[in-house]
């Protein structure tokens, strides 16, 4: 008997404003590779990610092992843009203080 052996499709999709999600949710291509990185199992991440099971994320993770130096730039660009985000929410909402403006509106 002839051995079967099949292919599997990448469970990733590129969206209208050109970001890589795992298909069928809203978690991030970027968002499994960082956990990945730094550190965590695939079973980890599908625990904290209840959308994906287990099998979607170690694709996801097989893909970034494959192609990793074509992600480079893609997963470069989405790094720039969250730091330019959170300096922008840093400038608007002044994280200084934030612990005690919060204890001073208990106590009032």
């Amino acid at each position: 008997m002839p051995t079967v052996v099949s292919s599997h499709a990448v469970p990733l999709e590129r969206g209208a404003d050109g970001v890589i999600r795992v298909q069928g949710s809203r978690v991030t291509l970027d968002t499994v590779v960082a956990a990945f990185a730094d550190g965590a199992t695939a079973e980890e991440i599908a625990q904290q990610y209840p959308t994906l099971d287990l099998a979607t994320v170690y694709g996801v993770i097989s893909y970034y092992l494959q192609h990793g130096h074509e992600l480079a730039a893609y997963l470069r660009e989405r790094q720039e843009v969250a730091a330019a985000v959170r300096r922008e929410n840093e400038r608007r909402f002044d994280p200084q203080g934030v612990r005690e403006r919060l204890l001073r509106r208990l106590a009032r």
